[in-house]
């Protein structure tokens, strides 16, 4: 990967992210009574309100187009460099999303019902799940393939292979690939209603969780197939077909995701650093993810949730934790700080014990290479797992290595 921005609740940018996940700023999980009628839910929330999108680009004017924007700008001069190199028809844009612009599309149905009129700036196409890639395309002027991938918390996990298999097909040479959900009252209203919804702070892997934060934010990669410090080796992907909105109890999708993750990148649960847990605290998904990781991993491998600091960001999930590995990955000739697994050490007895990462064991021995795994699990069972590595030395390691830095 050849760059990453990004903006969560975590921060305004990828530095600021490192800070609150080494514990130097306070993640911006806040209680809110915005979202729900009846009730103050705990979400996360980017710390500063992103700015407008510029005026001509008005029509694309989204709380969810203006996040993407935010951290598309961080990797402005990686993708003037792209540009110069490559040409603009020889990029392509693949998102994760699962709100889109639906926040506004249901402010403007309100004033409707109130007013017997829709806003006279009201677009439907700003609603369109494929809005953020024709946004990012038209702003940025590119000529190649743009669309978006959906399905709900796999999304944007799942567009680093999609971005893979248009680099092998030379369909385009470089990819910007990401993410970007926004808080709207009905995402929210729609996990409450499944009791999935936490009272406050999400608690993973606690015996006493009691479901999610939902948060908002967004990610952004430069995928490109030339030599870079940190580099995409290895993306699974599964599906259960176990049941719409519930995971396989067993965690046998969650566990065949991270193997074949491990099989294309040539690699093997030894090889792996730090696993980032999709880590709802969710009953269910918490039981059947510490399953699949014991039966992989042991107790041998750090993990930890980072949902308590950044709440679940849905379709963003996938590469907004992708990015903490970026993160990560930066500094391991120094040693590697981790995130810290952030619950109420309420261990869960029925749960098997794997290695989550405390105050104790946060750092890494210095390294010359090191490899990173992240979990992304969604509703009907589609199961992402997405390996980043650095330090392996030519980046044909695996036949399938992308570069990302």
């Amino acid at each position: 990967m050849h760059a990453m921005g990004m903006v969560s609740a975590l921060g305004m940018t990828a530095n600021e992210a490192r800070q609150t996940l080494a514990g130097n700023r306070k993640a911006n999980m806040v209680a809110s009574d915005a979202f729900l009628p009846d009730r103050t839910v705990t979400v996360g929330m980017i710390p500063q309100e992103p700015a407008a999108l510029p005026a001509h680009l008005h029509h694309h004017d989204t709380r969810n187009n203006r996040l993407l924007w935010a951290a598309t700008e961080q990797i402005a001069d990686c993708i003037a460099e792209t540009i110069t190199r490559f040409g603009r028809t020889r990029i392509a844009v693949i998102l994760g999303t699962s709100t889109s612009g639906i926040d506004e599309g249901t402010q403007s149905y309100r004033e409707y019902l109130h007013k017997g009129a829709l806003p006279e700036d009201f677009t439907y196409s700003g609603q369109e799940i494929g809005a953020p890639a024709d946004f990012l395309r038209e702003a940025l002027d590119l000529g190649g393939p743009a669309y978006v991938i959906s399905t709900a918390c796999s999304s944007s996990a799942k567009v680093f292979s999609a971005g893979q298999r248009l680099l092998r097909a030379g369909i385009c040479d470089a990819v910007l690939v990401g993410g970007v959900d926004s808080l709207c009252s009905l995402t929210i209203a729609g996990f409450a209603a499944l009791q999935s919804v936490a009272d406050g702070l999400c608690r993973p892997m606690s015996a006493n969780r009691d479901g999610i934060n939902i948060g908002e934010g967004a990610a952004i990669f430069m995928m490109r197939r030339d030599a870079a410090d940190i580099a995409l080796m290895g993306v699974g992907e599964t599906s259960d077909a176990h049941h719409p909105n519930a995971p396989h109890p067993k965690g046998t999708g969650a566990r065949a995701a991270m193997q074949a993750a491990m099989k294309q990148a040539g690699m093997t649960p030894a090889d792996i650093a730090y696993l980032n847990m999709h880590g709802t605290a969710t009953p269910l998904n918490d039981s059947m993810e510490s399953l699949a990781i014991h039966d992989l991993f042991g107790d041998e491998v750090p993990v930890s949730s980072t949902k308590p600091m950044t709440g679940h960001t849905l379709g963003a999930a996938g590469a907004i934790e992708t990015a903490i590995l970026f993160l990560a990955l930066t500094d391991v000739a120094n040693g590697a700080t981790l995130p810290l697994h952030v619950w109420d050490g309420a261990r869960d007895e029925n749960l098997p014990d794997i290695k989550l990462v405390n105050a104790g064991n946060n750092h890494l021995p210095p390294a010359s290479r090191c490899a990173m795994l992240s979990n992304s699990f969604a509703f009907g069972g589609s199961n992402a797992a997405v390996i980043l590595a650095t330090g392996w030395g030519d980046p044909n390691f695996a036949p399938d290595s992308i570069s990302l830095s």
